[in-house]
């Protein structure tokens, strides 16, 4: 199994992979260097989940989707993943467990920075609001890269869907509670029950969201003549 994953690591990301783990990092130095100058002010614990872990991790999901299915196709190695004995699904998910793999790793790695240096915040439901934007973003990249049958136009359509969340976040001032990137601490004017009832409602509707985008793009790439335009 290691070496399932190690090889689809590979495959997704190339020998150096693991530099996409700390790709993220990027960003908070960027925001280290604004807040440092007094461009920023001081992070507060509910911008953890998406202004300092979220949105890059989201990123790197992207990448990394794009490339389990719609990279083959680019590299023009996907027929050869139809010969795998047991289906190309399995070459797919060892790709998929890879991927979800380093975005765990990239969301530790982010969330040890942002409390040291940044803010602290409540762990756990700061980290699965986190992990679950940069797998909802993941599944989407990977299901448009299959449904275009290509990686660019994969990217560019999860791109827009990030760009549109991005500015109605900006209107709302905070994420509906449908969006992945749903933050209870930004919720107002909400008991105990109320607040943990919206939070079930989010957190199951996007894993169920999460698992149809997964077998609906199984379905589309396992249309061997389709995928590869015959």
């Amino acid at each position: 199994m290691i070496t399932v994953l190690r090889n689809s690591a590979v495959l997704i990301g190339g020998r150096r992979y693991w530099l996409l783990l700390l790709s993220p990092l990027l960003w908070l130095a960027g925001q280290a260097v604004l807040l440092i100058a007094g461009r920023l002010p001081t992070f507060e614990p509910a911008s953890a989940q998406n202004t300092l872990i979220g949105v890059p991790v989201a990123i790197l999901g992207a990448f990394l989707g794009g490339r389990i299915i719609a990279g083959e196709l680019d590299q023009r190695t996907l027929e050869i993943a139809y010969t795998v004995p047991g289906g190309a699904h399995r070459v797919w998910l060892g790709k998929l467990g890879a991927a979800l793999l380093m975005l765990l790793v990239s969301l530790s790695l982010m969330a040890a920075f942002t409390f040291t240096f940044f803010t602290g915040f409540p762990v756990v439901r700061t980290l699965h609001g986190a992990a679950q934007a940069a797998a909802f973003y993941m599944v989407t990249a990977m299901g448009l890269g299959s449904l275009f049958r290509s990686e660019t136009a994969g990217a560019l359509g999860t791109t827009t869907i990030l760009g549109l969340e991005g500015f109605l976040v900006s209107r709302l001032g905070a994420a509906p509670l449908v969006s992945p990137f749903w933050n209870p601490l930004y919720v107002e004017e909400a008991d105990a029950d109320q607040l943990l009832a919206m939070a079930v409602q989010n957190r199951i509707g996007i894993t169920l969201a999460i698992a149809a985008i997964v077998g609906l793009t199984f379905a589309r790439a396992d249309r061997r003549e389709k995928m590869l335009g015959r």
